[in-house]
Parts: C-alpha cells; sequence; structure tokens
C-alpha cells in the first residue's frame, strides 16, 4: 500500500496521469466513515488548448483558483445544483490541469456507501457516475482545496494493480457540447469490461 504523493500530481501530463489512475483506490474518511474502491473511469482536463477545462484561456475565478495550485489538491463544484463533482488538480502551479473521477468500483464498506446513496442493492448505480460515487463517498464542497496526499479525508493509494494498455477505451468525455471541436477529444479513460463504468457512450 502507497499513498500517491505531490510527485505523482504534479507532472505536466495530465493524460497520462488520467491513465494511470485507472485501477489506483480511492479512500475517504469523512464524517467517521471510511470507504473506498478501485477508479474504473477518469476524465483528463488540460488548461492548454481544451476549451472544456474551467481554467481555459487562464479563467480565474473563486470556484476554479484552486486549480492553479500545485498538483495533488481536490477541486470539487456542483452541477445541476445538487451533484457535486470530485477532480484531482494536477501539474505544477499556475498549469492549471484536473482529473475528473467518474466511476469507481466498490470494495471498502459498501454498506456505508449504500446508505448514502439510499440503495438496497449493490449495484453499479452505487458508484457508476461522478455524482454517484461523491455521494457515496460522502465528498461535498467541503472538501474543495484540500491536499488528496495526506492520508486524511480523500487520498488515493497505490495497491500495484496495473492495466494494460489494450485494456483502457478512450473516447470523448461527456457533457460538454459547449467545448465545441475540443468536445471530440478522446480524453476519457475507462476500463474495458467493467460494469462499473457510467453508460454514457
Amino acid at each position: 500500500m502507497k499513498i500517491l504523493d505531490k510527485s505523482f500530481y504534479q507532472r505536466g501530463e495530465v493524460l497520462k496521469i488520467s491513465r494511470e489512475l485507472l485501477g489506483k483506490y480511492l479512500f475517504t474518511d469523512i464524517e467517521g466513515a471510511l470507504a473506498g474502491g478501485i477508479i474504473v473511469e477518469t476524465e483528463a482536463y488540460s488548461h492548454v488548448n481544451d476549451k472544456a477545462c474551467h481554467s481555459h484561456l487562464n479563467r480565474r475565478t473563486s470556484r476554479t483558483e484552486v486549480m492553479f495550485w500545485p498538483g495533488g489538491i481536490a477541486y470539487v463544484y456542483k452541477v445541476y445544483g445538487f451533484h457535486y463533482l470530485f477532480n484531482i488538480v494536477t501539474n505544477v502551479e499556475n498549469k492549471a490541469d484536473a482529473v475528473l473521477i467518474r466511476a469507481i468500483e466498490p470494495v471498502l464498506n459498501v454498506e456505508v456507501m449504500q446508505r448514502r446513496r439510499n440503495l438496497t442493492k449493490i449495484v453499479p448505480q452505487l458508484t457508476a457516475g461522478p455524482g454517484m460515487l461523491t455521494q457515496a463517498l460522502g465528498i461535498t464542497k467541503a472538501q474543495y482545496g484540500i491536499p488528496i496526499t495526506t492520508g486524511e479525508k480523500i487520498w488515493i493509494e497505490d495497491r500495484d494493480l496495473i492495466i494494460p494498455a489494450d485494456e483502457i477505451l478512450a473516447s470523448p468525455r461527456v457533457g460538454i457540447a459547449y467545448a465545441e471541436e475540443d468536445a471530440l477529444l478522446p480524453w476519457r479513460f475507462r476500463i474495458k469490461g467493467s460494469r462499473w463504468t457510467s453508460k454514457a457512450k
């Protein structure tokens, strides 16, 4: 077991980081409840030539400010008025890249995640989508800007699960039609055959 440290996140290769996060273990310890699972789906966002990235054209707002911090920070924001999305800031200071964690395969304290999601069965809807996984893991705006390298609140572990390149699907990202031609970039990565990835094509 190894908690990923700043050196993993503070590289200038957001696509590589996004791919390498597949197979890593995401954990939270929030409100006294430990829960987590295997990352099976991610999306990459680059501050350079990516209209879908919140920091495109060096856009700095109260929401995006943490994207400009050194990598290894949680970037959490709300969409549609009620879903929180969990992103990881990557790259070095003022080079604001991020990886959205879209889905996990639940492995630890599944009953905690079920209770948070108000589900009685272990089904993909538990964590197969970015809004679902944050609810299951207890992630809210309260975790905005916290480091994910300390083993507190949110962290990611390397447990030597390697996903071969031919087992990774690359496709366009979800829900970013506003990004015009950049919406077609194949920057969404999934583990082939996983029942826990979100359903959008």
